[in-house]
């Protein structure tokens, strides 16, 4: 009678695990279109180049530029972003690879992270943020609320509206880049298209599952 409990318990543990962070981000890209006109009046930004290693065009018409997601094993930068069906569930961090750069090469930005802070959640802002790791090492935008999601077994497809985080627009003031705070100012739209393995851990948990079931029927 036990052993029947016990088996019983297990599967319905591993019903549920399997449909909480079932799948690893494992590489893809991520698209950017800067509003670079609103850049350049109203921060003094003016786009003068990208790194050999960021992709253009993008997804995003012709005036866009991507860059590549990190492995899961990078020797910099891991990428580490798991997540369930729908993205009701995630965990982890987006990793690229790539700069851009502003007034004639003397502004870098770059190798961004995409990460998630609930603290940042409220109006527009998702809750998801672009942070440079290189150059200007800040969070430069906040993600607003998906106009597009898809997160499934296919991969991770968001695209959202890019707002200038406080963090950025504070920096833009205090080296006079801007006369004005741009907090909260759309300034581009960007497009994550992620490639995606179910999780190890799912597929472990889904293994004992299927082999409670299969004692059960001897």
């Amino acid at each position: 009678m036990s052993t029947k409990i016990s088996m019983a318990v297990l599967l319905a543990f591993a019903s549920t695990m399997a449909h909480a962070q079932d799948f690893d981000v494992v590489g893809g890209q991520t698209s950017v279109l800067l509003d670079t006109d609103t850049l350049a009046s109203a921060a003094s930004l003016t786009l003068s180049g990208v790194s050999s290693d960021v992709i253009a065009p993008g997804e995003l018409g012709d005036m866009s530029v991507a860059f590549g997601i990190n492995a899961r094993d990078a020797s910099m930068l891991p990428t580490s972003f798991s997540y369930d069906a729908g993205l009701s569930n995630f965990a982890g961090s987006i990793e690229h690879t790539g700069s851009v750069f502003f007034n004639s090469d003397s502004v870098e930005v770059g190798n961004f992270t995409i990460g998630y802070d609930a603290m940042r959640v409220g109006g527009d802002r998702s809750g998801f943020f672009v942070q440079s790791t290189t150059g200007i090492s800040a969070i430069l935008f906040d993600v607003a609320a998906p106009s597009f999601l898809s997160a499934d077994a296919g991969g991770l497809i968001i695209e959202a509206d890019l707002l200038v985080s406080s963090e950025f627009a504070g920096f833009l003031l205090d080296n006079q880049f801007a006369t004005a705070d741009l907090t909260g100012a759309d300034v581009g739209d960007a497009r994550v298209n992620a490639a995606a393995v179910p999780a190890p851990g799912a597929l472990a948990i889904l293994g004992l599952g299927g082999l409670a079931a299969s004692r059960r029927h001897r």
